[in-house]
């Protein structure tokens, strides 16, 4: 297992239309580093966004898709996928908010 920091474990917010629809729940998407456990991420999410208590988190792993590019194939690099549920009384997090 990696020695993971806070500020490693989240590496962008994933922007899709399925989870900006959950943001009325206060779901966030994000895609998280592979060797990251639930309480690194739940950790990461408080301590990177003030104000902000998480209930829960659901993750995904995303296997990566084959490719071919002539007679050679390939995959692509594995991911993870994280949903994280915030409180009702937590802060809404603010990169989301402009969109």
């Amino acid at each position: 297992m990696a020695d993971l920091k806070y500020y490693d474990v989240i590496l962008k917010p994933l922007v899709t239309e399925k989870s900006m629809n959950a943001m009325a729940d206060k779901k966030y998407t994000f895609l998280v580093h592979t060797d990251a456990t639930k309480n690194q991420i739940r950790e990461a999410v408080e301590k990177m966004f003030e104000g902000t208590k998480v209930k829960a988190v659901n993750t995904m792993n995303l296997e990566g898709k084959t490719r071919r590019r002539g007679l050679v194939y390939g995959k692509t690099a594995k991911r993870k996928k994280a949903v994280v549920t915030l409180t009702e009384d937590s802060k809404d997090i603010e990169i989301f908010e402009g969109l």
